[in-house]
């Protein structure tokens, strides 16, 4: 453990946002996951699930928890 008191509060604050991302990064995977297989067994709710996944793409972005490549790179494949 730091010796310094920002630092201390540093790692607090790394550790808190590190467990957001990660949940963050689980719910767009899965929201990704779900449309994904709607696409392939051509339900029609698919377009709704591609949208969902597309705005928490572009959230993640703005949250800072994908960079701008990887998103794009997500949203093309989910066009496809």
């Amino acid at each position: 453990m730091a010796n310094i008191k920002s630092q201390e509060k540093r790692i607090l604050t790394n550790e808190k946002s590190r467990l957001s991302n990660r949940a963050f990064k689980s719910q767009v995977k899965t929201a990704i996951k779900k449309a994904m297989i709607a696409k392939e067994a051509k339900v029609k709710e698919s377009a709704e699930l591609i949208n969902l996944a597309v705005s928490l793409i572009d959230k993640s972005v703005t949250k800072g928890v994908y960079k701008a490549n990887k998103a794009a790179r997500e949203k093309s494949r989910l066009m496809k």
